[in-house]
């Protein structure tokens, strides 16, 4: 048992060395003994328990991702629309809060490995049946609430990981609280056409 625990909190604070170590430099200065060091354990630690940096990397995304720790609790027909609502919002909130998430899906779209496709194939998954629920429930086709979350999902990621270079977007500051409230009120008109309310 006291292994147990000693390893959960080896790879507790390996995860949270690495999100540190990408929050303040990106990837550009991270390395196998780096991260040894910083975390205060030995590199072959981090090759048992992750495999590799990249491992370590793919299981701090695992545990902070949006969309791979979606909850699959679904509302009734009623209350979906609303639903929806809050989880396009939390999605904007937790990536505009989490820098260290953002570089992360910028290392991602650059790379491309096993593990990256891991990632990838799990965050699939969990949209594919989100989307098959909320046709169950609102009585849609499949194919246009995977086209809308697909237009949401993307359009949010991008503009969030666009923000810190790019101020302004189509006239709206994505920089600004009330810039991404604008974006998200126009989510909310979205959704309610969908839905036809």
């Amino acid at each position: 048992m006291a292994a147990e625990r000693d390893r959960e909190a080896t790879e507790g604070r390996l995860i949270e060395t690495i999100g540190a170590m990408i929050r303040e430099s990106g990837f550009e200065k991270i390395g196998v003994n780096a991260v040894a060091e910083r975390a205060g354990v030995s590199k072959i630690l981090i090759y048992r328990y992750f495999g590799s940096v990249d491992g370590l990397v793919a299981a701090y995304v695992r545990q902070h991702d949006f969309w791979i720790n979606f909850p699959q609790e679904m509302p009734g027909r009623e209350a979906l629309p609303a639903w929806l609502k809050r989880i396009f919002r939390g999605h904007i909130a937790q990536l505009r809060a989490d820098p260290t998430l953002r570089r992360v899906c910028r290392w991602e779209l650059s790379s491309d490995n096993a593990l990256i496709a891991e990632l990838r194939a799990q965050r699939e998954r969990t949209g594919v049946e989100l989307v098959r629920q909320v046709s169950r429930i609102a009585g849609r086709p499949e194919a246009e609430v995977a086209a809308v979350a697909s237009l949401v999902t993307a359009s949010v990621t991008y503009l969030v990981m666009l923000e810190e270079f790019c101020p302004v977007y189509n006239g709206i500051a994505i920089d600004t609280d009330g810039g991404w409230e604008q974006i998200a009120q126009g989510i909310d008109r979205l959704i309610d056409r969908f839905f036809g309310e």
